[in-house]
């Protein structure tokens, strides 16, 4: 069966966002012709109605290998932001042969028996089980947009979308098998217009070789910039589909 003309590409949100945060990237794309699916992490964005104690990593998980096997997708560009990033590989690491690229815009990199506890800075990570603790145990209200450096223009209209997340998004320890090393075209996307804990991230991507790009811009890069940011998943979205050999 001939490959479509154009690769189906997955925008996966960080944390306290949804969906809604790549409108702007979506539409540039959809108007290029590109199928573009936004999924919404259960409990969050419109599903926010559903947020429970029991809502983990792996629920995430879940949320985009449901979207990509009931939608029938193949040869997906799989693009995660910031804890989308950790989300990411474990779909890739789950069904490698489905993805073309990977694409991180200032993320996480997912890595075995990890958590985002165990990635994201100490300071961090005491922050979110305070606030935890202050809000039903489990609840870990949003940052605000000025935190991440969100231009100013946007920072109301994050603010009123953003929602509360489940701690165990950060505590879960992802099982990765090693799978998602073997897509090999990965793009890493490095906002240095504000303090975050993402530069070893892209040190480490342009260290091993991946596609990577600086941007001059706050965390939420698809909003401070949606035409750079669709520009440079279109260039993923060209590249090969071939796999490396899983060594394992």
């Amino acid at each position: 069966m001939s490959a479509p003309p154009f690769p189906t590409i997955v925008l996966v949100h960080g944390a306290w966002h949804g969906g809604w945060c790549y409108s702007r990237v979506a539409q540039i794309l959809r108007r290029k012709g590109y199928d573009v699916f936004t999924p919404t992490f259960t409990g969050l964005g419109e599903r926010s109605h559903l947020a429970s104690a029991a809502i983990n990593a792996s629920t995430h998980v879940r949320d985009v290998l449901n979207v990509i096997a009931f939608e029938g997708l193949d040869d997906v560009v799989l693009v995660g932001h910031s804890y989308g990033g950790s989300i990411i590989t474990a779909v890739a690491d789950a069904i490698p042969e489905k993805i073309r690229s990977l694409v991180y815009l200032d993320a996480f990199i997912g890595a075995n028996d990890k958590s985002l506890f165990d990635l994201d800075a100490p300071e961090a990570t005491a922050r979110y089980i305070e606030m935890a603790q202050s809000n039903g145990g489990y609840r870990v209200p949003p940052l605000p947009a000025a935190v991440f450096g969100v231009n100013l223009a946007d920072q109301a209209w994050v603010d009123a979308r953003t929602t509360a997340g489940s701690l165990a998004c950060w505590s879960e320890r992802l099982a990765l098998t090693g799978r998602h090393e073997s897509v090999r075209n990965r793009t890493y996307v490095f906002a240095a217009g504000w303090n975050g804990p993402f530069k070893p991230f892209f040190d480490s991507a342009c260290a091993e070789g991946w596609t990577t790009h600086t941007f001059d811009c706050g965390h939420d890069v698809m909003i401070d910039m949606p035409q750079e940011t669709a520009e440079l998943i279109e260039q993923a979205s060209l590249a090969s589909s071939t796999h490396a050999t899983n060594r394992r």
